[in-house]
């Protein structure tokens, strides 16, 4: 995969993290903090917007496309708290989500042969 490729994918997925994340959030906050329908309709129209972003991906396979992006969405989860939240990833978390973009690394970006 050529380096404008990997760095269009990564933007990609970047987008479709905050989208996921701050739709769910969005959600989240419409009816744990009851901010309403509009807060969750917004949310319910990011998350359609995450499932588009996915498609543009430069790889075919759905599969891989989603199960790298789980990694990318559990360190986009804590990020998103420690930004939004302000909740504090403890080293266990940071470990973890290390390890998680490792393998969407290996998932993605790995030499293969068609």
């Amino acid at each position: 995969m050529a380096l404008m490729d990997i760095l269009r994918s990564i933007a990609l997925f970047v987008v479709a993290a905050v989208a996921e994340i701050g739709g769910a959030w969005r959600v989240w906050q419409g009816v744990r903090e009851h901010r309403g329908w509009v807060w969750m309709g917004a949310g319910t129209i990011a998350l359609g917007l995450y499932g588009f972003v996915a498609t543009l991906q430069p790889d075919p396979h759905f599969g891989r496309i989603l199960a790298a992006y789980g990694g990318v969405f559990v360190a986009g989860s804590l990020a998103w708290g420690l930004v939004v939240d302000r909740f504090r990833p403890d080293r266990y978390d940071v470990a973890g989500a290390l390890l998680c973009l490792g393998g969407v690394a290996v998932i993605m970006y790995s030499p293969r042969t068609q």
